[in-house]
């Protein structure tokens, strides 16, 4: 068989056609629900680490002091912040509500993460805060909160 032959050409061309109908297929998945996965992904990461802290608030301030170690604050009101920050906002994106605002201080704990607590975990930051990006950037869709507002408010752009 030769590489211009007929068969190898027919089966080269299935492949294709197979190739394109299977992206067919994916592309028909509404975008709105890979909205809600990433929602929930990124949201019960951080929420996940709020309840950890509040649950053993002594070990957290110690991290706070021992490891985490951010600048400018005690460990006591960083605990705090950071604590608050994943229980608020993490619920609030994860429901879609206000989402796009709930992404801002979720996307500067990751910041200050990377940068200050752990910045060899970059391939994990950099999942997180493309989640955020892209509903900062993109909004959390249909399935949210936001979403039914925005339909009640106007049906017409849906």
């Amino acid at each position: 068989m030769t590489a211009g032959s007929p068969l190898r050409q027919n089966s080269r061309s299935s492949l294709i056609v197979l190739y394109a109908a299977l992206c067919d297929w994916v592309g028909r998945l509404p975008l709105a629900a890979i909205q809600l996965a990433m929602r929930i992904a990124v949201g019960t990461v951080f929420l996940k680490s709020g309840l950890l802290k509040i649950n053993s608030w002594e070990f957290a301030i110690k991290l706070f002091e021992d490891e985490y170690k951010v600048p400018l604050l005690s460990p006591w009101l960083a605990a705090m912040l950071a604590t608050f920050n994943e229980l608020t906002f993490s619920v609030l994106v994860i429901v879609g509500l206000a989402t796009r605002l709930a992404t801002l201080p979720l996307l500067g704990m990751v910041l200050v993460i990377q940068v200050f607590v752990y910045p060899h975990a970059w391939p994990e930051h950099l999942l997180w805060a493309s989640i955020l990006l892209f509903l900062l950037t993109r909004g959390p869709g249909a399935l949210s909160i936001d979403g039914l507002i925005e339909y009640a408010i106007a049906p017409e752009r849906r």
